[in-house]
């Protein structure tokens, strides 16, 4: 039936600098190209035939979409972008340095937010510009659903519901579907599929530019998943 291949975006020019990106439309580091390559480059050696691409608002995951697809001679494939697959909304902490947020807030709190489930980080306040309803991306959106800050659960609340809305359909009907995505939103996804725990899931990594392929069955279970070599 349908299968699922999952890749978080490769490195961007934030993550190099250990920055904390959120929804700030940051792109690929040189790293991060060559990651999106490598991503293709296996999709195509396993001969994995990509039907439908998704991804979110932000040019480091198009952009890696668009490279994997480039790279497995598959440009043709229809591109679909929903801000609900946006990286978590790291509120006052984007643009920061995580060393730095680290170091003012403490230990406890620092890892409640990155690895714990419900903890938001700071909200921005709304007169700040870095707020979604300021970015001419959400133009044609209404602004009270924009965050100002997330937790995991936050993110996976809107994730989940995008997942059943557009993603699970084009499963249903068994087509090869891609994701590219954020580290944050693909842990949200990964979460549900795999029914980690929220206690479990802090122990969970999603490494860039990995591509991750799982197969459904006709009631959308997961019946086997693997990282693509």
């Amino acid at each position: 039936m349908g299968k699922l291949v999952l890749v978080r975006h490769g490195k961007s020019l934030w993550n190099v600098k250990n920055v904390f990106t959120g929804w700030t439309d940051i792109d690929l580091a040189p790293e991060g190209i060559e990651e999106a390559k490598i991503a293709g480059e296996l999709i195509k050696s396993n001969l994995i035939d990509i039907d439908i691409c998704f991804s979110s608002y932000l040019k480091r995951a198009i952009r890696t979409a668009w490279i994997i697809l480039e790279t497995a001679e598959m440009m043709h494939v229809d591109c679909k972008y929903s801000w609900k697959l946006n990286e978590r909304h790291y509120g006052d902490w984007q643009g920061k340095n995580k060393d730095e947020v680290l170091n003012e807030y403490g230990e406890e709190f620092f890892l409640n937010v990155r690895r714990g489930y419900d903890t938001p980080p700071p909200s921005l306040p709304t007169f700040d510009k870095r707020c979604p309803e300021y970015d001419s991306n959400y133009k044609a959106l209404d602004s009270s659903i924009l965050p100002l800050a997330e937790s995991l659960k936050d993110t996976s609340k809107r994730v989940i519901n995008y997942f059943f809305e557009a993603i699970a359909p084009e499963l249903a009907q068994g087509k090869t579907v891609l994701i590219a995505a954020h580290g944050n939103s693909l842990r949200a996804l990964i979460e549900f599929l795999e029914h980690i725990s929220t206690e479990d899931i802090a122990k969970l990594e999603v490494a860039t530019g990995i591509p991750h392929l799982y197969e459904f069955d006709a009631k959308l279970n997961v019946i086997d998943h693997h990282q693509l070599k």
